[in-house]
């Protein structure tokens, strides 16, 4: 069985619930379901600049397990009032993976942990040797 190694951010969520920002087990690295915050662990207003959070928190994730953006090959967002943000959400995502391409999942949900939060982004990668 390949070595597991996890990364946490330290959030109290990770503690709460029992669950790690990132773990990487052989080359495969998955990031949990990461909210766009800044420094001040609050969210930027709108969905850009939330999805342009979530997209550093997970390079960040990536880069802690010997990744990075790059190595990426699955992204989900999960996205609140769809109608209203996907296209703020997309044009991130274009602008973190327009080279890289990965297999993409954007879909509809009701809410989050609060009602000032509009988007929450999984990735899936496999580290380059």
């Amino acid at each position: 069985m390949s070595e597991r190694r996890h990364h946490s951010s330290g959030t109290e969520w990770e503690s709460r619930i029992g669950y790690a920002r990132a773990i990487r087990v052989g080359d495969s690295i998955h990031v949990s379901g990461t909210l766009g915050v800044g420094p001040d662990g609050r969210p930027p207003d709108g969905a850009y600049a939330q999805a342009v959070a979530s997209f550093r928190r997970i390079g960040a994730a990536l880069e802690a397990l010997g990744s990075s953006l790059a190595d990426v090959v699955r992204t989900r967002m999960y996205v609140v009032d769809m109608e209203q943000n996907q296209l703020d959400v997309g044009r991130a995502h274009s602008e973190f993976f327009s080279e890289v391409r990965p297999a993409s999942t954007m879909l509809g949900v009701a809410g989050f942990v609060g009602p000032e939060y509009l988007v929450e982004i999984e990735a899936e990668a496999i580290a380059s040797s």
